[in-house]
């Protein structure tokens, strides 16, 4: 358990608007912000008016960021919007930027009767980057000796382009620390998700989250619901053992829910975040590795996915026979402060598969792909005694992968499927991924007359563009998701010594992929 607060920010153009999803927001909430800069002209006073009939459990915070361009002019417009704000009294937070921070330093404009009963976060964001060194923005709030204002909080947003941006952003909470404030450090963007998880753990005062998933305020934002129950973040502490995906894209990841759910039902003590990373060795080297690393997460084991698969080898201590004989790591675990890797992909691939072809000794099976899950697909065929052809987008990578494994290649110019004459299609590659993949196929229904089974291994969408063509030609399918479940429940065991409930991470993916 940690004593940090979650804070749901919420916008509207309406004050009716606004004072709905304060009601839905209070019963999530420890902390409510309400973004006045979002409202249309003339909403402002409404809603001052509207506090003054309703009752709110949380406590209130208020946020007015100003415009790029603002001027004197809108300076002193701005006082006097707080003035109005701090009069009312209904708002425990209030949230100001450098430049009020500074005049309230040197020159008070507002008086000590007005601030009574209200506690500052001094608040700074930058939506391009995160600076390499974050030292002269914390300048900007570090308390003066011949002052008698001090912020009670400091809130500190940046953009994260690249995961270890976030270790800059991490020092903040040591800097607060030091001059007996509290800190809240996000880092905004898919890279910087696990500081809004990982935040209360470490001492962060809040963290803030959206309504709803069209609700959020900032990139990255984690909805209130997920933050509680999928990554429980207010009952998570310092001992919290923490696991990750490790991807390239982590925004449409169904692990993290998964993993989570197995978790929160064995009362485990640990927790599963998203791990965007495009610079591997740089992660490994600065956030992961015990010798090296620069902040320390408490790390215990990662799920790794595309693009890293195979790359990810060259920075582990181990790989297991299964990894080397299949030449990609789809699993990390941390021991004594080792990273040893192995592959689950091969069974999880393999269990559904037998469970609805039965037997697959001298099937015929051709897999489109060539990347680390075709790899570990190819050698779970192989061990069951399958005849497998490779062909792939790219020849050269079809060709190397066939010549590793012994199997055939089929060029990408003469892949028809009548020739091939597959009993079982399998498609490796991210075609069919929800995005801008989405609408793309490797086969039409057209191509899969003869085919016995189409196995995608792509699970979001739950049913794709290929699920949807060999339905219409009449082929049994097999979509992503039971692999999925069955190499994350044995990751799972591999990481905790324990067999999950699978019935709960199926559920939650269902579920999660349904909305």
């Amino acid at each position: 358990m940690n004593s940090g607060k979650l804070c749901i920010s919420l916008s509207a153009r309406k004050a009716s608007e606004l004072f709905e999803k304060i009601e839905r927001a209070d019963q999530l909430a420890d902390v409510i912000e309400i973004r006045f800069d979002l409202l249309d002209s003339g909403e402002v006073a409404k809603v001052l008016a509207g506090f003054e009939e309703i009752s709110v459990n949380a406590d209130l915070l208020a946020t007015n960021r100003p415009a790029a361009d603002s001027d004197s002019k809108a300076f002193e417009e701005r006082i006097r919007f707080w003035e109005s704000i701090l009069t009312t009294k209904r708002f425990r937070y209030i949230d100001l930027e450098e430049d009020l921070v500074f005049a309230l330093s040197y020159n008070r404009v507002f008086s000590p009767e007005l601030l009574a009963g209200h506690e500052i976060i001094g608040s700074h964001h930058n939506f391009y980057e995160t600076p390499p060194d974050i030292g002269p923005v914390l300048k900007a709030f570090e308390p003066d000796p011949d002052s008698s204002f001090k912020c009670d909080a400091v809130k500190i947003a940046t953009t994260a382009n690249s995961i270890t941006d976030t270790i800059e952003l991490w020092y903040v909470l040591d800097w607060a620390k030091h001059y007996g404030m509290q800190a809240v450090p996000i880092a905004m963007g898919e890279a910087g998700k696990w500081t809004r998880i990982l935040g209360l753990a470490h001492g962060a005062f809040l963290t803030y989250a959206a309504l709803d998933q069209g609700g959020r305020t900032a990139p990255g934002q984690i909805t209130a619901d997920d933050l509680l129950h999928v990554y429980r973040v207010k009952e998570l502490d310092r001992g919290t053992q923490v696991y990750g995906v490790i991807a390239g894209d982590t925004s449409y990841s169904m692990s993290p829910y998964i993993q989570n759910a197995a978790f929160g039902k064995a009362a485990m003590n640990r927790v599963f975040v998203p791990l965007q990373v495009d610079y591997l060795g740089e992660f490994i080297s600065k956030m992961v590795r015990p010798a090296s690393r620069e902040i320390d997460l408490n790390f215990h084991g990662f799920a790794v996915t595309n693009p890293h698969k195979q790359a990810i080898i060259d920075h582990l201590d181990e790989i297991d026979e299964t990894a080397r004989a299949i030449g990609a790591v789809n699993t990390v675990f941390i021991k004594d402060g080792k990273l040893a890797g192995t592959n689950t992909d091969a069974v999880g691939f393999l269990e559904p598969l037998v469970e609805r072809f039965g037997s697959l000794v001298n099937s015929r099976v051709l897999i489109h792909g060539a990347g680390g899950a075709a790899r570990a697909c190819v050698h779970a065929l192989q061990t069951a005694g399958a005849e497998v052809i490779v062909t792939a987008r790219y020849d050269t990578k079809a060709k190397a992968l066939a010549e590793e494994f012994e199997i055939a290649f089929v060029d990408s110019r003469d892949r028809n499927l009548a020739s091939t004459k597959p009993d079982i299609l399998v498609n490796a590659t991210p075609a069919g991924t929800r995005g801008d993949l989405e609408n793309v196929s490797i086969a039409t229904a057209d191509e899969l007359n003869g085919v016995k089974l189409v196995y995608d291994l792509t699970y979001n969408p739950r049913e794709t563009r290929l699920i949807r063509e060999a339905c219409a030609a009449g082929c049994e399918t097999l979509d992503g998701l039971k692999m999925l479940i069955a190499q994350g429940a044995l990751q799972f065991k591999l990481w905790t010594g324990e067999a999950p409930d699978r019935e709960a991470m199926q559920a939650t993916a269902i579920d999660r992929l349904s909305k």
